[in-house]
């Protein structure tokens, strides 16, 4: 049994061992995080799962971006991550279901991410044309998902933090 709340500010150090055991702790120097640099997570989105001990299984965070001189909003997904010991029994799906519905009901109507499509595509996100990532981000990688209808028409250009 797994319970998946919000991430709280005593989950953070255990959160990033393990996105470091699951990414390697060089993760830090790829692109997306130039995104993440000095912004605080949105702990309304961020979810962590336990186990009925307590153990931490599962993570997953949002961060807020804006998109071209329009500044449209968006969430970035990510990252994500599933103890190597929980993995094939369905948190990551879970994670995303989570994250994505809380993101819904917070009033967010795009959410971003660089990942698999293949993976991500089940979950409804699609290749996104036009939206630049900070280099050096493979453009085959951008993906993005509507949550609400038509969300990402006319939206183009480069990715920007928001600044906490």
């Amino acid at each position: 049994m797994y319970t998946f709340t919000p991430e709280q500010a005593e989950d953070a150090d255990e959160v990033e061992y393990l996105f470091d055991l699951a990414f390697a702790p060089g993760r830090t120097a790829l692109s997306s995080y130039r995104l993440r640099d000095g912004v605080d997570a949105l702990t309304e989105l961020s979810r962590v799962c336990r186990d009925e001990f307590g153990v931490l299984a599962g993570a997953i965070r949002f961060w807020p971006v804006v998109i071209g001189e329009a500044r449209a909003p968006a969430v970035l997904l990510g990252p994500i991550a599933v103890h190597p010991t929980r993995q094939g029994e369905g948190l990551g799906a879970a994670l995303v279901g989570e994250g994505l519905a809380a993101a819904r009901a917070e009033g967010w109507t795009r959410v971003l991410l660089i990942g698999d499509a293949p993976y991500y595509g089940r979950f409804g996100f699609r290749l996104l044309e036009g939206i630049e990532f900070p280099p050096p981000t493979n453009p085959k990688r951008v993906l993005g998902r509507d949550l609400a209808a038509s969300a990402f028409d006319g939206v183009s250009g480069r990715v920007f933090p928001i600044k906490s």
